[in-house]
């Protein structure tokens, strides 16, 4: 069964191996972040930012996962709703995406890295 999608082994013993694609814990994160009061949305690229104007989903859109030696290093970036702490808000990011990512894959999550790509004026 060849994948070319980047997989992370979370278990392998004699029953067999789990393996989650990178895109699914980005997904977990993405629907984390957007959890946290004060989120307007997930930042992507151009070309995410496109997608998600003609109607298709991209539950992953600004998040980038990386596994270094059976941890997992997250970039979050988002858009931020006006009149939020800024601090505050990216903590919550932080606990928030951890805890969901440890929570569904057991996996180990190294760091989470807030980036705030805009504020958001739109409910002013």
């Amino acid at each position: 069964m060849a994948d070319s999608r980047k997989t992370i082994k979370i278990k392998s013993d004699e029953s067999g191996e789990i393996k989650v694609a990178d895109e699914v814990i980005a997904i977990v994160a993405g629907l984390a972040a957007t959890e946290v009061e004060g989120v307007s949305s997930m930042a992507g690229n151009i070309t995410n930012e496109i997608v998600s104007k003609i109607g298709i989903k991209n539950l992953s859109k600004g998040i980038m996962v990386e596994v270094l030696e059976g941890e997992v290093k997250v970039d979050v970036s988002i858009n931020i709703a006006y009149g939020y702490n800024i601090p505050e808000v990216s903590a919550k990011v932080q606990e928030k995406v951890r805890a969901a990512i440890e929570n569904m894959t057991g996996l180990t999550v190294a760091v989470v890295n807030v980036r705030i790509a805009t504020v958001d004026m739109t409910n002013q």
